[in-house]
């Protein structure tokens, strides 16, 4: 993929900075090479398989919870839209069916209303001249009776339950609460091809409302993943065992029926390679598999592949070695998404084994990011309060800098 020889950023003129009630709402501009303070080549713009994108940071996945009846709203517009300055948005988890999802307050993608709810987000990040995939979302076993219909267990590759996870549902006096996950029950591999379906459906809805793109949720733990862990996954039909290609099976028919729907160019796919979150344990062949999904993966030529460094939670940070061998495999687009600063995603772009860099939490509180990171202004901290849940609160209340009140 190329880069473009003058670099677009965004900027926020004191004259472009309308009130939304207390918050300072900054409209997306293009500022070149001269006027930015700090020389990355984060800033550069990119070609994303045809999609022109002004710099390559990326606002990485990170639920909010704050979808009442699960439905995107004039206040998810709001947020996304503040934080238009990113060359690629990625949105929060979406849920692709009543049965992909594990937390309340979580917007999903496969009614009508969440359709609608979600084309007012992509109408906000496109008037700011910003690029937004939707990232789809099955959680799996991360789930609880009481979000499922008719209080059915949920599903996953064995009936084996994640040990010390939780999801955000209802305790027995039927009030919100976070609750330990239930135990699931196996899919049958003839409910394989219908879970399929409603990847492909949500795919499709959200190219209705409006995305670029979509990207594919199979890191973390959740479902795609319940099939990839060798030490999970203990299945006997096609879809598991010690078989690569059985384990692989899934997300790959997943990411092909996508594709031929909505188009390669638009699907990209995210993983979280040697991830111990929601209890991935560690299994013999490892390294083995992720290579061998990375060669399939190639063959395909996505959007991109947005591989997710769980270090900055616990477990150890994926390796030098490991990067340059996904490279050596895989020439397409890499995201890569891990606790990074400036200096660290640049020495990744620069090395060869990034294209694009994802922030996570600065942008919750600088949803000017970009203008920050490029100028060398300060970041402002997080309320880690007000993460999950709320109203307006921590969420779009964080205002752009303010160059007035700066020395």
């Amino acid at each position: 993929m190329k880069s473009f020889p003058t670099s677009l950023l965004t900027e926020h003129r004191r004259s472009d900075v309308r009130d939304s009630g207390a918050i300072r709402v900054g409209v997306a501009r293009q500022i070149p090479h001269s006027r930015r303070t700090t020389m990355s080549r984060l800033f550069d713009g990119y070609d994303l398989s045809g999609l022109s994108l002004r710099n390559r940071v990326v606002m990485a996945p990170m639920t909010r919870s704050r979808a009442a009846n699960g439905v995107a709203d004039s206040e998810t517009a709001l947020y996304y839209r503040q934080r238009a300055g990113a060359g690629l948005i990625v949105t929060e988890g979406s849920q692709i069916s009543v049965e992909g999802r594990g937390y309340l307050l979580t917007p999903g993608i496969h009614t009508p209303e969440q359709v609608e709810g979600w084309a007012k987000v992509t109408r906000a990040v496109h008037e700011e001249g910003g690029r937004i995939f939707i990232q789809l979302w099955h959680v799996g076993r991360i789930s609880h009776t009481t979000l499922q219909t008719n209080a059915e267990s949920p599903v996953s590759s064995v009936d084996r339950p994640a040990v010390g996870s939780t999801a955000r549902a209802y305790d027995a006096a039927g009030s919100p609460a976070t609750v330990h996950v239930s135990r699931p029950r196996a899919l049958t591999t003839f409910e394989i091809s219908r879970v399929v379906k409603d990847f492909v459906r949500a795919a499709t809805n959200a190219i209705a409302a409006g995305f670029d793109g979509v990207e594919i949720h199979g890191a973390n733990g959740y479902l795609l993943e319940q099939f990839l862990n060798g030490a999970l996954n203990t299945r006997v039909d096609r879809y598991g065992g010690v078989r690569i290609e059985n384990r692989l099976r899934f997300v790959l028919e997943t990411i092909d029926a996508v594709a031929d729907a909505i188009g390669a160019a638009k699907t990209g796919l995210r993983l979280s390679p040697f991830g111990r979150i929601h209890d991935m344990q560690a299994y013999a062949g490892e390294e083995e598999t992720w290579l061998t999904l990375a060669a399939q993966l190639a063959a395909r030529k996505l959007a991109y592949v947005h591989l997710n460094d769980q270090h900055p939670f616990g477990p150890p940070a994926l390796s030098a070695n490991f990067l340059r061998k996904w490279r050596d495999v895989y020439p397409g687009t890499i995201v890569l998404a891990g606790g990074f600063d400036l200096h660290k995603g640049d020495q990744m772009i620069s090395s060869g084994v990034a294209d694009l860099i994802a922030f996570g939490r600065p942008f919750i509180s600088n949803p000017d990011l970009v203008q920050r990171l490029a100028n060398g202004l300060a970041l402002a901290p997080i309320d880690r309060s007000n993460f999950y849940g709320g109203g307006p609160k921590g969420y779009t209340d964080y205002p752009v800098f303010d160059h007035s009140t700066s020395t």
